[in-house]
């Protein structure tokens, strides 16, 4: 079993309280039976962050909206769930729908995910929403640390020459600062 389906059905298990349904939501081969999970009324979210999960892992697009919308939900192992869907769903509306999560101010806390999931990605989308989101990050007293060292690290990992500007801009915040250094030096030579 992958570890990362193994981790997740892990954590769900609480929230299923031991159903039948959750085994089999984990071990079936029958993707039409996970994306019936997916728009079945009444599905506790437990089901189908398994179903979307499952879909997305074997690359069938019918996970896509349940995986976006877990992205962007408040609770952090969910977001890197669909994180890990969405990275080998292979869905082309994946790079753009993680740009407009990662760029949302009204949902910058929630940012974390899909800024990671931008730098895995490696789209066109990924540098421009990077650049953006790091540099509303590097306001005085922003409380979104974690998510302007997840830009860093991403637009250092990408190596655009693009990001020299902000990366630059980032030496200045000490939080950031050494990340922005070791970034800086993984991006080629003007």
């Amino acid at each position: 079993m992958d570890e990362e389906l193994r981790s997740l059905t892990e954590r769900i298990r609480g929230e299923a309280g031991g159903s039948a349904v959750c085994d089999r939501l984990r071990t079936t081969e029958d993707l039409d039976e996970l994306a019936a999970t997916l728009t079945a009324p009444g599905q506790p979210l437990w089901a189908r962050e398994l179903a979307a999960f499952r879909l997305g892992t074997a690359g069938d697009r019918r996970a896509f909206e349940a995986l976006v919308l877990l992205l962007n939900h408040r609770d952090p192992q969910r977001c890197a769930s669909a994180a890990y869907a969405l990275a080998r769903l292979g869905d082309p509306r994946t790079a753009r729908a993680a740009a407009a999560l990662a760029t949302n101010e009204l949902r910058v806390a929630y940012a974390l995910h899909p800024v990671r999931l931008l730098a895995e990605l490696r789209a066109p989308e990924s540098v421009p929403a990077l650049i953006t989101t790091l540099r509303r990050r590097l306001r005085p007293h922003d409380p979104y640390r974690r998510v302007a060292l997840a830009c860093v690290e991403g637009l250092g990992a990408l190596g655009d020459p693009q990001a020299r500007p902000v990366l630059t801009d980032a030496l200045a915040h000490p939080t950031l600062a050494e990340a922005a250094v070791h970034a800086l030096a993984r991006l080629p030579r003007p």
